[in-house]
């Protein structure tokens, strides 16, 4: 089930709804890329999760923040949406492994049952959990829109695009 470029290719997909993306899943990008030749930073179209940002806008959010990434290792990062079975688009991908990023031990117990489930539905699939580091631990997109929905500064939790994009969706004007 390798890659669908070069021999032996490791493709990973890191799924997320992205709403909007912050400093943390940047973080588990740059780190995820260590490991793989080919990042799928995957956008689930999640109507469920009632998102701020529609999926095209959460597309095009996704795709600036990388464009704006420094990485000279080779990888290749794209960005796909997706609204199916996790696993089915990641056999679609013809990937090797789901990265997950992990912020606290609350998130791991979610994360591993969802791992199980997977590996039940598709046993080729692995999923790899990453830890994000200390300075981002704490970031989640919920916690993000909801603290700029109400004023606060969330500058230090998402880049000045991102921030533009929460600033013009809740009609903030910061001098």
């Amino acid at each position: 089930m390798r890659g669908e470029g070069r021999m032996g290719e490791r493709i990973g997909i890191y799924p997320g709804t992205f709403d909007p993306i912050t400093n943390g899943h940047l973080d588990i990008i740059m780190r995820a890329i260590r490991v793989v030749d080919n990042l799928i930073v995957a956008i689930a179209d999640n109507d469920g999760k009632g998102p701020l940002f529609p999926l095209p806008e959460r597309v095009a959010m996704v795709q600036e923040e990388i464009a704006a990434l420094s990485f000279g290792n080779g990888t290749r990062i794209e960005v796909r949406p997706f609204s199916i079975l996790l696993v089915d688009f990641v056999l679609q991908c013809r990937a090797d492994m789901i990265v997950r990023g992990l912020r606290a031990v609350s998130d791991f117990e979610y994360e591993f049952q969802m791992a199980a489930m997977n590996a039940r539905i598709a046993s080729t699939i692995e999923t790899v959990f990453l830890m994000a580091s200390e300075r981002c631990q704490f970031i989640s997109s919920r916690f993000v829109k909801e603290i700029a929905r109400l004023g606060g500064d969330v500058s230090s939790f998402v880049s000045p695009r991102v921030l533009c994009h929460l600033n013009t969706k809740f009609h903030v004007h910061r001098d």
